[in-house]
Protein backbone atom coordinates (compact mmCIF):
# COMPACT_ATOMS: atom_id res chain seq x y z
CA UNK A 1 0.00 0.00 0.00
CA UNK A 2 1.62 3.68 -0.54
CA UNK A 3 1.38 6.18 1.76
CA UNK A 4 2.20 9.62 1.71
CA UNK A 5 1.65 12.40 4.23
CA UNK A 6 0.53 14.84 1.43
CA UNK A 7 -1.12 13.80 -1.74
CA UNK A 8 -1.18 16.83 -4.65
CA UNK A 9 -4.49 15.92 -7.39
CA UNK A 10 -2.52 18.59 -10.49
CA UNK A 11 0.52 20.12 -11.99
CA UNK A 12 -0.82 23.53 -12.40
CA UNK A 13 0.33 26.18 -10.76
CA UNK A 14 -2.02 25.74 -7.47
CA UNK A 15 -0.58 22.17 -7.40
CA UNK A 16 3.14 23.19 -7.73
CA UNK A 17 3.54 25.90 -5.53
CA UNK A 18 1.80 23.54 -2.75
CA UNK A 19 4.69 21.08 -3.39
CA UNK A 20 7.28 24.27 -3.64
CA UNK A 21 6.29 25.31 0.01
CA UNK A 22 6.33 21.54 1.35
CA UNK A 23 9.52 20.28 2.90
CA UNK A 24 11.67 17.75 1.26
CA UNK A 25 11.60 16.50 4.74
CA UNK A 26 7.84 14.97 4.18
CA UNK A 27 6.83 12.43 1.81
CA UNK A 28 4.64 14.32 -0.86
CA UNK A 29 3.49 13.06 -3.88
CA UNK A 30 2.11 14.92 -6.60
CA UNK A 31 0.11 13.58 -9.19
CA UNK A 32 -1.08 14.61 -12.56
CA UNK A 33 -3.43 13.05 -15.24
CA UNK A 34 -1.55 13.02 -18.43
CA UNK A 35 1.81 14.92 -18.80
CA UNK A 36 2.66 17.98 -16.24
CA UNK A 37 2.02 20.68 -18.73
CA UNK A 38 -0.95 19.65 -19.82
CA UNK A 39 -2.86 21.94 -17.71
CA UNK A 40 -4.75 24.90 -17.59
CA UNK A 41 -1.49 26.90 -16.44
CA UNK A 42 0.77 26.03 -19.00
CA UNK A 43 -1.72 27.75 -21.72
CA UNK A 44 -2.35 31.20 -19.56
CA UNK A 45 -1.01 33.92 -21.44
CA UNK A 46 -1.94 37.38 -19.70
CA UNK A 47 -0.01 37.70 -16.61
CA UNK A 48 -0.29 37.64 -12.59
CA UNK A 49 -1.89 40.58 -10.76
CA UNK A 50 0.17 41.78 -7.62
CA UNK A 51 -0.88 44.93 -5.47
CA UNK A 52 1.82 47.34 -6.74
CA UNK A 53 1.98 48.18 -2.67
CA UNK A 54 -0.31 48.80 0.81
CA UNK A 55 -2.01 51.82 -1.28
CA UNK A 56 -3.15 49.37 -4.48
CA UNK A 57 -4.59 46.77 -2.32
CA UNK A 58 -7.92 48.96 -1.76
CA UNK A 59 -8.14 49.63 -5.42
CA UNK A 60 -6.85 45.92 -6.66
CA UNK A 61 -10.01 44.61 -3.75
CA UNK A 62 -12.69 46.97 -5.52
CA UNK A 63 -11.99 45.94 -8.88
CA UNK A 64 -12.09 42.29 -8.06
CA UNK A 65 -15.37 42.93 -6.22
CA UNK A 66 -16.83 44.84 -8.66
CA UNK A 67 -16.30 42.64 -11.57
CA UNK A 68 -17.20 40.05 -9.20
CA UNK A 69 -20.95 42.04 -9.20
CA UNK A 70 -20.14 41.68 -5.37
CA UNK A 71 -20.94 38.31 -5.19
CA UNK A 72 -17.17 37.83 -3.81
CA UNK A 73 -16.33 36.91 -0.35
CA UNK A 74 -14.92 40.27 0.49
CA UNK A 75 -12.38 38.78 3.02
CA UNK A 76 -10.95 36.16 0.83
CA UNK A 77 -10.31 39.28 -1.74
CA UNK A 78 -8.89 40.88 1.32
CA UNK A 79 -6.66 38.25 1.52
CA UNK A 80 -5.97 37.46 -2.16
CA UNK A 81 -4.81 40.96 -2.39
CA UNK A 82 -2.73 41.48 0.73
CA UNK A 83 -1.14 38.30 -0.01
CA UNK A 84 0.16 39.16 -3.35
CA UNK A 85 2.81 41.45 -2.10
CA UNK A 86 4.48 38.40 0.04
CA UNK A 87 4.01 36.16 -3.04
CA UNK A 88 5.30 38.19 -5.76
CA UNK A 89 8.73 38.50 -3.60
CA UNK A 90 8.68 35.21 -2.79
CA UNK A 91 9.22 33.66 -6.51
CA UNK A 92 11.16 36.82 -7.57
CA UNK A 93 13.35 35.95 -4.50
CA UNK A 94 13.19 32.11 -5.67
CA UNK A 95 14.89 33.45 -9.30
CA UNK A 96 11.32 33.70 -11.29
CA UNK A 97 11.95 35.84 -13.75
CA UNK A 98 9.18 38.72 -15.50
CA UNK A 99 9.64 40.97 -18.71
CA UNK A 100 11.68 43.78 -17.70
CA UNK A 101 12.47 47.26 -19.61
CA UNK A 102 15.80 48.52 -20.51
CA UNK A 103 16.73 49.90 -16.69
CA UNK A 104 15.71 46.42 -15.48
CA UNK A 105 12.38 47.56 -13.83
CA UNK A 106 9.75 44.87 -13.99
CA UNK A 107 7.06 46.00 -16.63
CA UNK A 108 3.23 46.42 -15.42
CA UNK A 109 0.51 46.14 -18.35
CA UNK A 110 -3.30 46.42 -17.71
CA UNK A 111 -6.32 44.01 -18.47
CA UNK A 112 -10.02 45.10 -18.28
CA UNK A 113 -12.02 46.31 -15.95
CA UNK A 114 -8.49 46.97 -14.01
CA UNK A 115 -8.39 50.49 -12.70
CA UNK A 116 -4.29 50.48 -12.67
CA UNK A 117 -1.35 48.83 -14.81
CA UNK A 118 -0.49 45.74 -11.74
CA UNK A 119 -0.53 42.57 -13.89
CA UNK A 120 3.32 41.43 -14.74
CA UNK A 121 4.30 38.94 -17.31
CA UNK A 122 7.09 36.95 -18.42
CA UNK A 123 7.48 35.84 -22.42
CA UNK A 124 5.60 38.62 -23.35
CA UNK A 125 2.22 36.76 -24.05
CA UNK A 126 3.31 32.84 -22.25
CA UNK A 127 3.42 33.78 -18.77
CA UNK A 128 1.69 30.53 -17.84
CA UNK A 129 4.51 28.32 -19.03
CA UNK A 130 7.18 30.67 -17.61
CA UNK A 131 5.56 29.68 -14.57
CA UNK A 132 4.73 26.35 -14.84
CA UNK A 133 8.82 25.73 -16.23
CA UNK A 134 10.06 27.92 -13.25
CA UNK A 135 7.59 25.34 -10.64
CA UNK A 136 8.28 21.98 -12.10
CA UNK A 137 12.33 23.06 -11.86
CA UNK A 138 11.85 24.24 -8.04
CA UNK A 139 9.43 21.11 -7.29
CA UNK A 140 11.75 18.41 -5.15
CA UNK A 141 9.13 16.17 -4.54
CA UNK A 142 8.07 12.52 -6.61
CA UNK A 143 5.53 13.57 -9.40
CA UNK A 144 3.52 10.83 -11.49
CA UNK A 145 2.20 11.64 -14.85
CA UNK A 146 -0.66 9.35 -16.28
CA UNK A 147 -2.73 8.86 -12.94
CA UNK A 148 -6.53 9.59 -13.58
CA UNK A 149 -8.31 9.84 -10.06
CA UNK A 150 -11.55 7.80 -10.48
CA UNK A 151 -12.63 7.87 -6.61
CA UNK A 152 -11.97 9.66 -3.01
CA UNK A 153 -11.64 7.12 -0.25
CA UNK A 154 -14.19 9.27 2.34
CA UNK A 155 -15.27 7.86 5.35
CA UNK A 156 -16.53 9.21 8.50
CA UNK A 157 -15.55 12.53 7.82
CA UNK A 158 -11.79 11.93 6.46
CA UNK A 159 -10.36 11.51 3.21
CA UNK A 160 -7.81 9.26 3.43
CA UNK A 161 -6.64 8.71 -0.31
CA UNK A 162 -8.03 7.79 -4.04
CA UNK A 163 -8.05 5.31 -6.01
CA UNK A 164 -6.97 5.83 -9.58
CA UNK A 165 -6.05 4.36 -13.23
CA UNK A 166 -1.92 4.67 -12.56
CA UNK A 167 -0.76 4.00 -16.29
CA UNK A 168 -4.08 2.08 -17.13
CA UNK A 169 -4.08 0.10 -13.86
CA UNK A 170 -6.45 0.45 -10.49
CA UNK A 171 -4.29 1.37 -8.01
CA UNK A 172 -5.38 2.84 -4.65
CA UNK A 173 -2.98 5.98 -2.79
CA UNK A 174 -3.38 6.28 0.78
CA UNK A 175 -2.46 10.02 2.52
CA UNK A 176 -2.95 11.80 5.27
CA UNK A 177 -4.03 15.30 3.79
CA UNK A 178 -5.56 15.20 0.06
CA UNK A 179 -4.86 18.18 -2.28
CA UNK A 180 -7.17 18.80 -5.41
CA UNK A 181 -5.62 21.30 -7.65
CA UNK A 182 -7.05 19.49 -10.14
CA UNK A 183 -8.36 22.98 -12.43
CA UNK A 184 -12.17 23.59 -13.30
CA UNK A 185 -14.65 21.90 -16.21
CA UNK A 186 -13.92 23.28 -19.81
CA UNK A 187 -14.20 19.95 -21.23
CA UNK A 188 -17.69 20.26 -20.53
CA UNK A 189 -18.08 22.95 -23.24
CA UNK A 190 -17.85 22.44 -26.74
CA UNK A 191 -16.16 25.77 -27.17
CA UNK A 192 -13.35 26.18 -24.77
CA UNK A 193 -10.01 27.08 -24.02
CA UNK A 194 -8.95 24.82 -21.77
CA UNK A 195 -6.47 21.99 -21.87
CA UNK A 196 -8.12 18.55 -22.79
CA UNK A 197 -7.47 17.06 -18.80
CA UNK A 198 -9.86 19.57 -17.15
CA UNK A 199 -13.15 17.97 -17.81
CA UNK A 200 -14.75 18.30 -14.22
CA UNK A 201 -13.96 14.10 -12.63
CA UNK A 202 -13.28 15.60 -9.18
CA UNK A 203 -16.19 17.51 -9.21
CA UNK A 204 -18.52 14.90 -10.06
CA UNK A 205 -16.91 12.67 -7.42
CA UNK A 206 -17.55 15.54 -4.82
CA UNK A 207 -21.33 15.75 -5.76
CA UNK A 208 -21.72 12.10 -4.83
CA UNK A 209 -19.77 12.23 -1.83
CA UNK A 210 -22.52 15.16 -0.89
CA UNK A 211 -19.54 17.96 -1.09
CA UNK A 212 -21.05 20.75 -1.76
CA UNK A 213 -20.11 22.75 -5.20
CA UNK A 214 -20.99 26.60 -4.95
CA UNK A 215 -21.54 29.00 -7.44
CA UNK A 216 -21.69 26.81 -10.23
CA UNK A 217 -23.64 29.09 -12.59
CA UNK A 218 -20.79 31.49 -12.49
CA UNK A 219 -18.83 30.23 -15.68
CA UNK A 220 -16.86 32.38 -17.36
CA UNK A 221 -16.63 33.19 -20.89
CA UNK A 222 -13.68 34.42 -22.66
CA UNK A 223 -14.82 37.56 -25.39
CA UNK A 224 -11.44 36.57 -27.86
CA UNK A 225 -11.18 33.09 -28.80
CA UNK A 226 -10.14 31.95 -32.04
CA UNK A 227 -12.52 28.91 -32.86
CA UNK A 228 -11.80 27.76 -36.22
CA UNK A 229 -9.50 24.90 -35.22
CA UNK A 230 -10.99 21.20 -35.13
CA UNK A 231 -9.30 20.97 -31.97
CA UNK A 232 -11.27 20.95 -28.88
CA UNK A 233 -8.97 23.67 -26.99
CA UNK A 234 -9.45 26.53 -29.13
CA UNK A 235 -6.92 29.53 -29.67
CA UNK A 236 -7.22 32.09 -26.57
CA UNK A 237 -6.17 35.83 -27.58
CA UNK A 238 -5.03 36.83 -24.21
CA UNK A 239 -7.14 40.65 -22.37
CA UNK A 240 -3.51 42.16 -22.85
CA UNK A 241 -3.86 42.35 -26.50
CA UNK A 242 -7.10 44.56 -25.42
CA UNK A 243 -5.50 46.36 -22.42
CA UNK A 244 -2.79 47.28 -24.90
CA UNK A 245 -4.94 49.08 -27.16
CA UNK A 246 -6.32 45.95 -29.32
CA UNK A 247 -9.77 46.81 -30.62
CA UNK A 248 -12.51 44.21 -31.23
CA UNK A 249 -14.37 45.41 -34.43
CA UNK A 250 -17.65 44.40 -37.01
CA UNK A 251 -17.24 43.71 -40.83
CA UNK A 252 -17.27 46.93 -41.02
CA UNK A 253 -14.71 48.01 -38.75
CA UNK A 254 -16.99 50.00 -36.64
CA UNK A 255 -16.23 49.34 -32.94
CA UNK A 256 -19.90 48.17 -31.32
CA UNK A 257 -18.96 47.89 -27.90
CA UNK A 258 -18.96 50.90 -27.12
CA UNK A 259 -23.35 50.19 -27.58
CA UNK A 260 -23.06 47.70 -24.57
CA UNK A 261 -20.89 49.64 -22.13
CA UNK A 262 -18.62 53.32 -21.82
CA UNK A 263 -15.41 51.19 -21.81
CA UNK A 264 -16.15 49.31 -24.67
CA UNK A 265 -13.39 47.24 -25.05
CA UNK A 266 -12.47 47.57 -21.06
CA UNK A 267 -15.59 46.75 -19.64
CA UNK A 268 -15.29 42.92 -17.53
CA UNK A 269 -15.47 39.71 -19.48
CA UNK A 270 -19.13 39.37 -18.97
CA UNK A 271 -20.30 42.64 -20.57
CA UNK A 272 -17.70 42.09 -23.26
CA UNK A 273 -18.66 38.51 -24.28
CA UNK A 274 -22.02 38.76 -24.60
CA UNK A 275 -21.79 42.56 -26.30
CA UNK A 276 -19.83 39.90 -29.01
CA UNK A 277 -22.14 37.14 -29.14
CA UNK A 278 -25.05 39.63 -29.03
CA UNK A 279 -23.77 41.70 -32.02
CA UNK A 280 -23.44 38.19 -33.75
CA UNK A 281 -26.37 37.27 -33.13
CA UNK A 282 -28.53 40.36 -34.48
CA UNK A 283 -26.29 41.37 -37.33
CA UNK A 284 -25.18 37.65 -38.47
CA UNK A 285 -21.80 39.48 -38.76
CA UNK A 286 -18.49 38.30 -38.24
CA UNK A 287 -16.39 40.23 -35.71
CA UNK A 288 -12.86 40.42 -35.55
CA UNK A 289 -9.58 41.51 -33.33
CA UNK A 290 -8.04 44.39 -34.96
CA UNK A 291 -4.33 45.00 -34.29
CA UNK A 292 -3.55 47.14 -36.90
CA UNK A 293 -2.60 50.26 -34.58
CA UNK A 294 0.06 48.52 -33.37
CA UNK A 295 4.18 48.37 -34.18
CA UNK A 296 5.35 45.37 -35.64
CA UNK A 297 8.25 44.97 -34.00
CA UNK A 298 7.05 46.27 -30.79
CA UNK A 299 3.43 43.68 -30.91
CA UNK A 300 6.20 40.66 -32.16
CA UNK A 301 8.26 41.71 -29.09
CA UNK A 302 5.16 41.75 -26.74
CA UNK A 303 2.94 38.68 -27.79
CA UNK A 304 5.44 36.02 -29.85
CA UNK A 305 3.74 33.06 -28.77
CA UNK A 306 0.34 34.78 -30.27
CA UNK A 307 2.44 35.99 -33.21
CA UNK A 308 4.01 32.60 -33.95
CA UNK A 309 0.77 30.22 -33.29
CA UNK A 310 -0.96 32.72 -35.61
CA UNK A 311 1.59 32.59 -38.29
CA UNK A 312 1.48 29.07 -38.91
CA UNK A 313 -2.41 29.52 -39.32
CA UNK A 314 -1.48 31.79 -42.33
CA UNK A 315 -1.87 35.07 -39.96
CA UNK A 316 0.14 37.95 -40.16
CA UNK A 317 0.00 40.16 -37.21
CA UNK A 318 -0.38 42.76 -36.42
CA UNK A 319 -1.53 43.92 -40.09
CA UNK A 320 -4.35 41.51 -40.10
CA UNK A 321 -7.23 40.88 -38.49
CA UNK A 322 -8.67 37.88 -36.88
CA UNK A 323 -11.87 36.05 -36.57
CA UNK A 324 -13.11 36.30 -32.98
CA UNK A 325 -15.48 34.12 -31.00
CA UNK A 326 -16.48 33.87 -26.97
CA UNK A 327 -15.47 30.69 -25.43
CA UNK A 328 -16.02 28.78 -22.28
CA UNK A 329 -12.58 29.69 -20.37
CA UNK A 330 -13.00 29.86 -16.35
CA UNK A 331 -15.27 28.24 -13.72
CA UNK A 332 -15.88 31.22 -11.10
CA UNK A 333 -17.46 28.52 -8.54
CA UNK A 334 -16.21 25.02 -8.07
CA UNK A 335 -15.62 22.71 -4.44
CA UNK A 336 -16.60 25.11 -1.60
CA UNK A 337 -13.65 25.55 0.63
CA UNK A 338 -12.70 27.93 3.62
CA UNK A 339 -9.95 30.47 3.21
CA UNK A 340 -7.31 27.87 3.83
CA UNK A 341 -9.08 25.37 1.09
CA UNK A 342 -10.46 23.21 4.02
CA UNK A 343 -13.69 21.46 2.57
CA UNK A 344 -15.96 21.82 5.41
CA UNK A 345 -16.80 18.27 7.47
CA UNK A 346 -14.11 16.47 5.79
CA UNK A 347 -10.87 16.43 7.60
CA UNK A 348 -7.72 15.74 5.41
CA UNK A 349 -9.46 17.31 2.21
CA UNK A 350 -8.64 20.41 0.40
CA UNK A 351 -9.24 22.22 -2.72
CA UNK A 352 -7.01 24.95 -4.12
CA UNK A 353 -6.88 26.31 -7.38
CA UNK A 354 -9.27 26.72 -10.21
CA UNK A 355 -11.38 23.53 -8.55
CA UNK A 356 -11.93 25.43 -5.63
CA UNK A 357 -14.75 27.93 -4.67
CA UNK A 358 -12.83 30.40 -2.58
CA UNK A 359 -15.33 33.31 -3.21
CA UNK A 360 -12.66 35.81 -4.89
CA UNK A 361 -14.14 35.97 -7.86
CA UNK A 362 -17.66 36.25 -7.39
CA UNK A 363 -20.32 36.34 -9.90
CA UNK A 364 -17.28 37.14 -12.56
CA UNK A 365 -13.58 36.44 -12.11
CA UNK A 366 -11.45 39.64 -12.64
CA UNK A 367 -8.45 39.56 -15.44
CA UNK A 368 -5.23 37.49 -14.41
CA UNK A 369 -6.21 37.40 -10.56
CA UNK A 370 -6.08 33.00 -11.05
CA UNK A 371 -2.61 32.57 -10.79
CA UNK A 372 -3.05 34.62 -7.75
CA UNK A 373 -5.42 32.77 -6.52
CA UNK A 374 -3.43 29.45 -7.04
CA UNK A 375 -0.57 30.89 -5.26
CA UNK A 376 -1.96 32.47 -2.52
CA UNK A 377 -4.33 29.72 -0.87
CA UNK A 378 -2.22 26.52 -1.63
CA UNK A 379 0.31 28.34 0.55
CA UNK A 380 -2.51 29.03 3.03
CA UNK A 381 -3.26 25.03 2.46
CA UNK A 382 0.11 24.82 3.17
CA UNK A 383 0.61 26.65 6.24
CA UNK A 384 -2.34 25.08 7.75
CA UNK A 385 -1.06 21.58 7.36
CA UNK A 386 2.09 22.28 8.53
CA UNK A 387 0.26 22.69 11.59
CA UNK A 388 -1.27 19.81 12.26
CA UNK A 389 -0.33 16.96 13.99
CA UNK A 390 0.81 14.09 12.47
CA UNK A 391 -2.21 11.52 12.08
CA UNK A 392 -1.84 7.90 13.47
CA UNK A 393 -5.31 6.23 13.26
CA UNK A 394 -5.97 3.03 11.36
CA UNK A 395 -7.64 3.43 7.43
CA UNK A 396 -10.20 1.54 7.10
CA UNK A 397 -10.70 -0.62 3.91
CA UNK A 398 -12.26 1.17 0.62
CA UNK A 399 -12.92 -2.38 -1.68
CA UNK A 400 -15.65 -0.97 -4.31
CA UNK A 401 -13.95 -0.39 -7.79
CA UNK A 402 -14.85 0.94 -10.90
CA UNK A 403 -11.94 -0.26 -13.01
CA UNK A 404 -13.92 -2.06 -15.42
CA UNK A 405 -16.79 0.50 -15.91
CA UNK A 406 -15.01 3.58 -15.93
CA UNK A 407 -15.08 4.04 -20.38
CA UNK A 408 -19.02 2.05 -22.03
CA UNK A 409 -19.36 1.89 -25.66
CA UNK A 410 -21.82 4.83 -25.88
CA UNK A 411 -19.98 7.28 -24.09
CA UNK A 412 -17.79 9.29 -26.40
CA UNK A 413 -21.24 10.13 -28.08
CA UNK A 414 -22.94 11.05 -25.45
CA UNK A 415 -20.21 13.45 -24.42
CA UNK A 416 -20.02 14.81 -27.56
CA UNK A 417 -23.99 15.74 -27.23
CA UNK A 418 -23.32 16.92 -23.48
CA UNK A 419 -20.77 19.83 -24.91
CA UNK A 420 -22.79 20.38 -27.84
CA UNK A 421 -26.11 20.96 -25.36
CA UNK A 422 -23.67 22.94 -22.50
CA UNK A 423 -22.70 25.64 -25.12
CA UNK A 424 -25.97 25.81 -26.58
CA UNK A 425 -28.47 26.21 -23.90
CA UNK A 426 -25.81 26.98 -20.36
CA UNK A 427 -23.80 28.81 -22.15
CA UNK A 428 -23.22 33.13 -22.28
CA UNK A 429 -26.93 33.65 -22.53
CA UNK A 430 -29.21 31.53 -20.87
CA UNK A 431 -32.89 31.19 -21.06
CA UNK A 432 -35.60 28.87 -18.88
CA UNK A 433 -36.40 26.62 -21.58
CA UNK A 434 -33.01 26.01 -22.68
CA UNK A 435 -31.67 25.67 -19.28
CA UNK A 436 -34.58 22.69 -18.81
CA UNK A 437 -34.07 20.85 -21.76
CA UNK A 438 -30.17 20.54 -20.17
CA UNK A 439 -31.57 18.98 -17.22
CA UNK A 440 -33.68 16.46 -19.28
CA UNK A 441 -31.14 15.74 -21.81
CA UNK A 442 -28.94 15.09 -18.53
CA UNK A 443 -31.21 13.24 -16.68
CA UNK A 444 -32.07 11.00 -19.73
CA UNK A 445 -28.31 10.30 -20.42
CA UNK A 446 -27.57 9.28 -16.32
CA UNK A 447 -30.18 6.40 -16.82
CA UNK A 448 -28.49 5.18 -19.41
CA UNK A 449 -25.24 2.48 -19.60
CA UNK A 450 -22.68 4.43 -19.14
CA UNK A 451 -19.06 4.57 -17.89
CA UNK A 452 -18.26 5.95 -14.84
CA UNK A 453 -16.17 9.08 -15.87
CA UNK A 454 -19.37 10.20 -18.13
CA UNK A 455 -21.23 10.44 -14.98
CA UNK A 456 -18.93 11.87 -12.82
CA UNK A 457 -19.02 14.99 -15.85
CA UNK A 458 -22.77 14.77 -16.09
CA UNK A 459 -22.71 15.35 -11.82
CA UNK A 460 -20.94 18.50 -12.46
CA UNK A 461 -23.11 19.71 -15.40
CA UNK A 462 -25.97 18.59 -13.84
CA UNK A 463 -24.77 20.97 -10.78
CA UNK A 464 -23.82 24.22 -12.93
CA UNK A 465 -27.16 23.54 -14.71
CA UNK A 466 -29.48 23.55 -10.93
CA UNK A 467 -27.48 26.16 -9.64
CA UNK A 468 -28.60 28.29 -13.17
CA UNK A 469 -32.04 27.83 -13.05
CA UNK A 470 -31.79 28.56 -9.11
CA UNK A 471 -30.88 31.94 -9.89
CA UNK A 472 -33.83 33.47 -11.50
CA UNK A 473 -32.20 37.10 -12.17
CA UNK A 474 -29.34 37.62 -13.89
CA UNK A 475 -26.17 38.30 -12.04
CA UNK A 476 -22.46 38.98 -13.36
CA UNK A 477 -21.50 36.12 -15.80
CA UNK A 478 -24.76 34.28 -15.42
CA UNK A 479 -27.36 35.94 -18.03
CA UNK A 480 -30.76 34.85 -17.87
CA UNK A 481 -33.27 35.92 -20.78
CA UNK A 482 -37.26 35.35 -19.98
Amino acid sequence: MQKYDVLIIGTGIAGLYAAMNLPKSMKVLVVCKDIPWECNTFYAQGGIVTALDEADILAHVEDTMAAGAYHNDKEAVEIMSRSSIDTTADILDRGMEFDKDEAGNILYTREAAHSTERIIHAGGDATGRYMHYFMMVQNMHQLQKNTLVYDLLIENGRCYGIKAMINYKPETIHADHVMIASGGIGSLYALNTNSRTVSADIHGICVEKGIELVDMEFMQFHPTVFVDTPYARKLLLTEALRGEGAHVVGESGNRFLFDYDDRGELASRDIVARGIFDYKRKTGESVYLDFSMFEEAWFHQRFPNITQTFEGLGFKFPQDRVPISPAFHYANGGIGVDTHGRVPGITGLYVIGEAARTGVHGANRLASNSLLEGMVFSKRSVEYIMGVEKCTQNTPRFDKDYDNILHQENDKKYKHQLRQIMWKDVGIIRTREGLLEAKNFIYDVKNREIGRLLELRLNTAASIVGAALARKTSLGSHYIED
